[in-house]
């Protein structure tokens, strides 16, 4: 058995980042920028009034003093004019300041009367302009990679970036094994169970980036998987799920040897997840995940998704560790490096009670995998644990 992160590295030897494309700014959210994005434009790109008050210049502000007002200026629609001692610009959020004004005065500290403004006392000292480029500047840059948040959509938009180059989505080939399996739906025999582990990996592989192509169950003998792996065609990543252990039902990786596969390692020291084994078929990455429903899952976290991440021209790296408290005391660990489900909340995590990888109600309930070490000593609560968010 090797360690889980010489499994991660040898993961990482056998994927790259993906080729680019470019894609329009209303189809980008979720996808990942590839290149940084330039501002052409400054923003805002002129001067602009914070409020809705009155454009003047802002030395001869003072309590009880009357302006005489000469026009207006609202977003879209200047005042084309300059403001000279005494006068006064009627301003609206967002329009744009008139030469010479350099205050807006709030509305609530003025009264008006036809032309006329008088201000009051105990005047707002804030002056209420936004600078040209205050938010950014033309040549500025939204750098990648990065997943595009709708807040990022929103600032590309600002930036007049029309379309972005992205990373093209992974495609990732899925292939639950076994003859136990039924898909959601169907009728299943006495001896059957619902086909889970394909459906929760391709919602991750969607949920960070990828594109999940769920193939049909591949059944327990050489042909079906044969088949199976024929419609892999295309895909960036394979996936298979069970028939990676040593069971004489276990043929995955028979076959996989059968049709080229060049593999990397088998057996990793992780729970749950030790049968896991991964390399390349004719070329393209292959891992394969053990058929229990947890350590599936637990390994999609754990192994594809940093796979993906690099696909997408991210570096290659694994989850990002965080620590908390531990809420009650904990045995030592044994010589496989244990992912444990839990709950965090607030600064305290607390292991679930039940610990079976079989187990998908209580993966459902978990937000963390807290991570115990291969033969780490007992702890007791107050001490502090790493965990991987569940996210």
């Amino acid at each position: 058995m090797i360690t889980v992160t010489d499994a991660l590295a040898q993961i990482f030897s056998l994927v790259k980042p993906l080729e680019t494309e470019v894609i329009p700014l209303a189809k980008a959210a979720g996808r990942t920028l590839a290149e940084p994005a330039v501002a052409s434009r400054d923003q805002p790109p002129f001067a602009s009034s914070a409020m809705d008050g009155y454009a003047v210049q802002g030395v001869e502000v003072e309590d009880d003093v009357m302006f005489k007002v000469i026009g207006e200026s609202a977003a879209g629609h200047r005042f084309d004019g300059e403001i000279k001692a005494g006068q006064a610009v009627r301003i609206f959020t967002g329009a744009p300041v008139p030469k010479g004004a350099t205050r807006v005065v709030i509305q609530e500290d003025v009264t008006r009367n036809g032309d006329l403004i008088t201000l009051g006392r105990e005047l707002d000292q804030s002056d209420y302009i936004r600078p040209a480029g205050g938010d950014f500047k033309s040549g500025d840059t939204l750098d990648a990679p990065r997943v595009l948040t709708p807040s990022d959509i929103a600032l590309l938009a600002s930036m007049n970036i029309a379309s972005v180059t992205v990373a093209r989505r992974p495609i990732v080939a899925l292939m639950a094994t076994g003859d136990e399996l039924v898909m959601p739906g169907e009728n299943p025999g006495p001896d059957q169970i619902m086909a889970s582990n394909n459906f929760g990996l391709a919602a991750l592989i969607e949920q960070h980036g990828g594109e999940a192509r769920m193939l049909p169950i591949a059944r327990d003998n050489q042909a079906s998987l044969e088949a199976a792996f024929g419609l892999c065609e295309g895909a960036d990543l394979i996936v298979t799920i069970g028939g990676a252990s040593v069971g004489d039902h276990d043929l995955v990786g028979q076959v996989a040897g059968d049709l080229g596969l060049d593999r990397a390692f088998y057996k990793i020291a992780m729970r749950p997840g030790k049968p896991l084994m991964a390399g390349t078929i004719n070329g393209v990455p292959m891992i394969g995940l053990p058929g229990n429903p947890v350590s599936s899952m637990v390994c999609g976290h754990i192994f594809i998704l940093p796979a993906l991440r690099v696909m997408l021209r991210f570096d290659a790296e694994p989850r990002v560790r965080q620590t908390a408290i531990l809420s009650e005391d904990m045995p030592a660990n044994g010589q496989r490096e244990h992912y444990m489900r839990a709950t965090v909340k607030g600064d305290e995590i607390t292991p679930s009670a039940r610990q079976d990888s079989a187990l998908l109600s209580v993966l459902a309930n978990a937000n963390a995998l807290l991570i115990r070490p291969v033969d780490a000593p007992a702890i007791s609560k107050g001490d502090r644990v790493d965990y991987i968010a569940l996210n």
